[in-house]
């Protein structure tokens, strides 16, 4: 499933050269300043098949993307694991937080200097920063697309990201309707367990 290839081309992200330094420092930034976010989500596959639903964020280490109704795939991060729930065949699957560029959303204190770099925009207004290891191109490359915008934390507006896997198999998520630091409760990153009878909650 496509879903799956999401949190695939998300894993664990190592040294790359990174340059100029400034705007990078400026994305970090901008992550130091977000405690919570909420948005609305698009995913796009390689096929064009596109899921939306809602995402949440508290720092440190947790984040849910709820699928729309009808979609029965949930991910969610607790402060420690990722997980990728799907409710259909009842399978979880677990990553560590850290082993996923994700980590470069949810923890503040990673120096994104030293593990990212910049792409090349034609918009001055617009700034692309790559996750990639370069030691496991199997694990693929994740891109965070961020507009500068006044009004918002650091001057940076997440607009999305886009992965893209060892076989070029692409996914792009875009953002809409981005809300900072307002309360996010503890609860949201909780989630029912399809594997225990009852469906128990994590």
């Amino acid at each position: 499933m496509q879903t799956r290839f999401f949190l695939t081309a998300l894993a664990a992200p190592m040294l790359v050269s990174a340059a100029p330094v400034a705007e990078l420092v400026q994305v970090q930034s901008h992550l130091q300043a977000v405690s919570t976010m909420t948005a609305t989500f698009s995913q796009e596959d390689r096929n064009g098949r596109v899921l939306t639903g809602t995402m949440s964020l508290k720092r440190p280490g947790k984040i849910r993307f709820q699928y729309e109704k009808g979609v029965p795939q949930l991910i969610v991060a607790d402060g420690s694991s990722l997980y990728f729930i799907d409710y259909q065949v009842r399978q979880v699957e677990r990553w560590p937080i850290g082993n996923s560029p994700l980590a470069v959303l949810l923890n503040p204190k990673r120096d994104i200097t030293q593990f990212a770099k910049l792409l090349p925009t034609a918009n001055a207004n617009v700034i692309r920063v790559e996750v990639h290891d370069a030691k496991h191109p199997e694990y693929g490359r994740i891109t965070m697309i961020f507009q500068k915008n006044a009004s918002a934390p650091g001057g940076l507006m997440l607009q999305g990201w886009v992965a893209l896997d060892s076989q070029n198999n692409r996914t792009t998520i875009r953002l809409s309707n981005q809300k900072f630091n307002a309360p996010v409760a503890d609860g949201t990153f909780r989630w029912n367990d399809p594997r225990k009878v009852g469906g128990g909650r994590r």
